[in-house]
Parts: C-alpha cells; sequence; structure tokens
C-alpha cells in the first residue's frame, strides 16, 4: 500500500516516513501542499496523512475542494491542532480520521492500515490463495496454519498478487503499488523481492513469472 506524508518539519517527516516504511507501507513525502497536489496527480494512493499547517497555509481548504471535486483517497490529519473545534472542522472539510500530535507511531500505522482498506478498492478482512491466508486487519500471513515471517515488501507485494489472483501483475504495477518514488525502475529490486517472497512461501509454488509480461498467483499449474 502507497501512502502520502505531507508534513513540513523535515525530523518529524522522516521520523513518520521511517515508522510508516517499517509497518510495512511505500511512503511519498511533501513539505508542503503544492508538492503534495503534483504527487496526487501523478499517483496513486490509498492514504495521505496531512499536516494541517504547512508553509503554504491550513490544507484543509484544498482537502474540502479536493472532496468536492470527486477526490476519494482516505486522509487522515496528523496534527497539534486538536481541540474539539478543530477535530470537527476537520471531520467536515473531508478529513477520515484525526490524530493529535504527539502521537505514538503504532497508532499511526494501525489507523493508517484501517483507512488503507476504505480506499475505492476496498480490501475484504481476509486475502486467500490454496492454503495461504492474509489477514488484512493483524497484518499476518499463514500457509497450511503456519505464521510466516515477511518483510513489509514482501508483505505488500503478497497482498498485491492475493488482490489480482489468477491474474498477471505487472512489475510497473507492483512498483506504482508497493514502492515509493525513490525506486529506480530499472533495478531488480522488484524480482528480488518476489524471489525472497517465493522462498518464505514453500511448496507447492504459487507465484509463477510470465515471460515478458510479470507475476502470476495462481494454486493452478505454472503457465507455459
Amino acid at each position: 500500500m502507497r501512502v502520502l506524508l505531507v508534513e513540513d518539519d523535515e525530523d518529524l517527516r522522516e521520523m513518520t516516513a521511517a515508522g510508516l516504511r517499517d509497518g510495512g507501507f511505500a511512503v511519498d513525502c511533501a513539505a508542503d501542499w503544492p508538492e503534495a497536489d503534483v504527487l496526487l496527480h501523478v499517483n496513486a494512493y490509498d492514504c495521505v496523512v496531512l499536516d494541517r499547517m504547512v508553509p503554504s497555509g491550513d490544507t484543509l481548504a484544498p482537502l474540502e475542494a479536493g472532496r468536492r471535486a470527486g477526490w476519494s483517497v482516505p486522509v487522515l490529519c496528523l496534527t497539534a491542532l486538536d481541540s474539539l473545534d478543530e477535530r470537527v472542522r476537520g471531520l467536515e472539510s473531508g478529513a477520515d480520521d484525526y490524530l493529535a500530535k504527539p502521537f505514538a507511531m503504532r497508532e499511526l500505522v494501525l489507523r493508517v492500515r484501517v483507512l488503507s482498506r476504505r480506499a475505492p478498492v476496498r480490501l475484504p478482512s481476509f486475502l486467500t490463495c490454496a492454503d495461504v491466508v492474509m489477514d488484512v486487519a493483524r497484518h499476518e500471513v499463514r500457509r497450511g496454519g503456519v505464521l510466516l515471517s515477511l518483510s513489509p515488501k514482501e508483505y505488500a507485494v503478497l497482498q498485491q498478487f492475493l488482490v489480482h489472483r489468477d491474474a498477471v501483475v505487472t512489475r510497473t504495477v507492483l512498483l506504482e503499488h508497493c514502492w515509493d518514488e525513490m525506486a529506480d525502475p530499472v533495478s531488480n529490486v522488484v524480482d528480488a523481492v518476489v524471489a525472497g517472497l517465493r522462498r518464505k512461501l514453500g511448496s507447492p509454488a504459487l507465484v509463477h513469472t510470465v515471460r515478458g509480461q510479470g507475476f502470476l498467483l495462481s494454486a493452478r499449474a505454472e503457465p507455459s
């Protein structure tokens, strides 16, 4: 899942982005609304974590305008403006959730995970293929009832495979949804993560390479 973090404080931005990445998210960062606006027009995000006060002003105004224009991505306001009136104003302007600073990183990760499930393609509580079961809420994967220890990137890639099971998932799609804008599109990072995921999933193989196209998660026999 891919998240846009809008925060003008550099130290807090880096700390928050690191915490979200540890939680399994690909994270793009913006220090002000104009930069965020560009990213929102070129990338698809599962959630936006939005600081209220940035150099260009209160972000509730562009948020409200975006909602009127049909912008549906879930938004969590992360701000020091924590009075009841400010929280109500944020929710009325189109925020889906509101978390006051200072905050606990575990809580932020959980709230972003819950909001990401409300994205335009809503995730079910469990994703399955053969004897592989992903518990989306608990962020856990089991095969044959055995809990697997997956890295955040392996989990994100497997989630894409499960969402699109029995259909080819291209490397481009994986880069767009599982990596942030710092990823090198010509590197072998996707293949390396998929190889690690295959090893951890074990036998019989479920992830197949479709030559010249991408990858296919299927319990059926490997395609020719």
